[in-house]
This record gives structure tokens, sequence and C-alpha cells, in this order.
């Protein structure tokens, strides 16, 4: 063989030589991140998630790929949205945005992992076996909002100290409605509040609720804890300021945009923890064997442009409660 052939053939097959080991490499893992909502309502959540990962190794892009799936707040589309993941070969389903999400992708598969985040009981739920020990391929975080009505009515309270009655808005169409109807109405009567109860599972619902105010107008809002109603919070903030009642909310969200007051679990935090939990699955943990979690961080957020907007007064109790003020 002359020196210029061989040389060129040499030349070929170090050419050659990387995408060889390319191709023996694994393809980076992909974890399928399936929501209720839509991505703009999720930047925060999103941000606690993928910092869970970092913590723990992983970096979108890096050496995990995110398949993201969004329901646009239509449950029917789920099991549609969890079987395009499935086939995309995915290592872990996270099942984000309420207890329907979890239900439909537990009914899709038994075998790939599942971390859900859910504010109800996962055991009462039929999600899954005991809080310590999941068994089956789901676990996941119980960030328990709707257990802090009594809390948050509290609040309100101490911020209202006049206030009579309570307009209580659900999701009739959620899991959660149920619960937090169970939970606020013996708080309310424990403080003297009235509550009038109003069912909104369309945007075209929510303005129908308050359009109600002009006849029967309360003294006070609080909005139930739901993926839906998270989703409308710029609705919801809007409204209330027009028609200048105070609110309170489950999830600093609402404050950040106008919100009077909001009081619950730190709920990126909630998200950070589900990320780690991801990491651990793509290293070989089984999520029978992860016990579920459960944060303990709550924070309350009162906008003071709202206070003052509204003329209130914030009491030393809540002032001394406040974990931030957003101005």
């Amino acid at each position: 063989m002359k020196r210029r052939e061989f040389v060129t053939l040499l030349g070929g097959a170090a050419a050659a030589w990387p995408l060889a080991a390319r191709a023996q490499q694994p393809a980076m893992p992909v974890i399928g991140f399936l929501d209720l909502r839509s991505p703009d309502a999720m930047e925060g959540r999103l941000r606690g998630f993928r910092q869970g990962l970092r913590d723990t190794g992983n970096v979108e892009g890096d050496n995990v790929t995110i398949a993201y799936r969004w329901a646009e707040n239509k449950v029917d589309r789920l099991p549609e949205l969890v079987a395009e993941l499935i086939r995309g070969r995915i290592a872990v389903i996270i099942a984000s945005g309420g207890v329907a999400v979890a239900v439909a992708a537990k009914a899709a598969t038994t075998t790939i992992p599942i971390l859900f985040i859910v504010s109800e009981d996962p055991v009462r739920l039929g999600l899954v076996a005991s809080l310590a020990r999941p068994s089956g391929n789901l676990t996941g975080v119980n960030f328990f909002n709707t257990e802090l009505a009594a809390k948050q009515l509290e609040l309100l309270r101490e911020l209202l100290p006049r206030a009579a009655r309570v307009a209580v808005f659900i999701n009739p169409a959620s899991a959660t409605a149920e619960t937090t109807l169970r939970d606020v109405e013996p708080a309310a009567r424990a403080i003297g509040l009235q509550i009038q109860v109003l069912r909104a599972s369309t945007s075209q619902e929510i303005d129908t609720a308050f359009a109600t105010f002009a006849r029967e107008r309360p003294d006070a809002l609080f909005i139930g804890n739901d993926g839906f109603l998270n989703s409308r919070r710029v609705q919801l903030v809007q409204l209330a300021a027009h028609h200048r009642v105070p609110a309170i909310y489950s999830g600093r969200e609402y404050s950040e945009i106008g919100g009077l007051m909001s009081y619950g679990t730190n709920i990126a935090d909630a998200y950070r923890q589900l990320g780690v939990y991801a990491s651990r699955i793509l290293k070989g943990a089984k999520p029978g064997d992860l016990p579920i979690q459960r944060p303990t961080e709550f924070e309350l957020l009162v906008n003071l442009k709202t206070v003052k907007a509204l003329g209130l007064t914030v009491p030393r109790v809540v002032l001394a409660a406040t974990t931030e003020f957003i101005e």
C-alpha cells in the first residue's frame, strides 16, 4: 500500500472513531412532565423542579431531557398526553397539576415510575398504599394546601375584624372541591363567619360568579387551592381588584401579581423536592421505596400596594407572621 493511500485510510478511520463512540453512548434519560395547565402558569414551579434536579447532579439539556406535555386545562386530553409520553420511552412521569393528572398517569402504566404532586392525602385518594412505603410505581409530594383553610380564614379575620361573610371559590370539577368545603365550613363557623360558595370551572363561570357581587357582595374572598383556579389567577386577581373585595389565596403566584394576601406551602420548594426524587429514580431508586414527601415550609405574603388600594391597615399579628411583603 502506498504511503498516500495509508494516510488517507488512517484519516478516514480516525474521523469515524468519534461517531462510533457517540453511537455507543447511551441516550440521555427522558423525564416526561405532564401538567393540567399551560406553561405560562408554571414558571416558578418549573424553576424549583429544575433546581432539585441540579442539586442532585442532573441538568436539563446536559445529562437529562424533559419532554413537556400541557393539557391547557382540558382534563379529557390527559390520557392522550400520557400515551404520547409513554411512546417516547420515558424514564419517569411527573404528574403535576392536580389529582386528575396523577389518576390518568396511574391508569396508563404500572411499570414506569410516576411522581405526583397533590394537595390531598394520596392514601385517601387511592394513589398509594401508605405514606411511608407507597409501594407500586407511584410516589411524590403531598403539599396539603387544602388542609390550611382554618389558618387562612383566621388571617382574613385578623385583617378584616368586621367581616361577616366570605365567598369561597371552588372548582366543582376538581377532586379538591369537596375537601376544601369540608375544611372551610367548620373553620368558618368556629370564628363566626358565614360562607357563600361560588363554583367555577371555566373562565366564563368566574366572570358570572363575580357578577353576583352586585346583589350579594361578600366581605372577603377565599380562593380554593386548585390547578384550574391557579391557571386563572390573573383573571381572579383583576376581578377582585375591580370589585374592591379583599381576598386570600393559596399560593405566592397570586400575591406577586397583585393579590392581597396568600398563605400556603412554599410550592417552589415542593417542586424542588419532586426534582430530587426524579434524580433518585434515574439513579435506580424504586418509587415504592421512597416515602411521600410533605413540605414543612409555609409562607405568608402580603401585597402592600393592594393593601393601600383597598384602604386597609395590616394589624401587628399579621405583620409578625408575614414571610414577605410585595411592594
